[in-house]
């Protein structure tokens, strides 16, 4: 039994493995992780998962940081999605047996919010709109990758799991300099980056924040990765991995 890995972002990634991915590349950090660093957004996380289950991945997970939708989610909070939904209010159900039993194996060490994880097209800034996506939604999280590999998964009928940290609180508002620095095949071009804060330097306080609200989601996402060979084990009387 393989499991799969996508990630969006090189930070995320390096919580996982210290090797060096190029982006779309599936690599083995372990015996049975198979990891592949995709970039952001829903076309790269479809490709990638797409490219696990072509090299062998019999399982797949999301993994990374998310944005807060509910008001009690902190920088640095675990999340693990009951259920996966797009902005056209397709939902899809994460595998009941793999979801309680990786909750059980989490809850030892964390305190762990399941609910609706929701994926959206482009980066949600403004704490306005998130706050309206959690009354429209009922949705506690929001990424942009989960959807479309849960989308994949269900499409070849392997269990899913969604592992996102919280790294923007639904009060906090994105510094507009990471939307502007977003390239079409979802990289964060530094340059860019630059130029917005240039333009723009009150936002360096937003992304001083940012930056430290980002670490304490990596801390956590590491801390769940050394219990990912719990998490993927196979349990006794379980259907996964059958």
């Amino acid at each position: 039994m393989i499991t799969g890995i996508v990630v969006a972002l090189p930070e995320e990634l390096g919580t996982l493995t210290e090797k060096q991915i190029e982006k779309g590349h599936c690599v083995f950090i372990a015996k049975q992780l198979l990891v592949v660093y995709a970039g952001t957004g829903c076309h790269n996380a479809q490709a990638a998962a797409e490219s696990l289950l072509a090299k062998g991945a019999t399982q797949l997970i999301s993994w990374g940081c998310a944005a807060g939708l509910s008001h009690i989610l902190r920088p640095g909070d675990l999340v693990l999605a009951d259920t996966v939904m797009d902005t056209n209010d397709v939902k899809i159900a994460i595998d009941p047996d793999w979801h309680g039993h990786s909750k059980q194996v989490l809850s030892k060490s964390h305190v762990v919010h399941a609910g609706c994880l929701l994926t959206t097209a482009h980066i949600v800034a403004p704490s306005k709109d998130k706050k309206q996506l959690h009354l429209k939604t009922g949705a506690i999280a929001l990424d942009m990758e989960s959807a479309a590999i849960a989308k994949v998964a269900q499409q070849h009928s392997v269990p899913f799991l969604a592992i996102r940290v919280i790294a923007d609180s639904v009060n906090t508002s994105l510094p507009r300099a990471i939307n502007n620095a977003l390239n079409d095949q979802g990289d964060i071009v530094l340059n860019k980056l630059l130029l917005s804060i240039a333009k723009n330097p009150m936002e360096i306080a937003r992304l001083i924040t940012l930056g430290l609200n980002f670490r304490a989601a990596k801390i956590t996402l590491k801390q769940v990765a050394g219990q990912l060979n719990d998490i993927i084990a196979v349990k006794p009387g379980s259907s996964i991995g059958a």
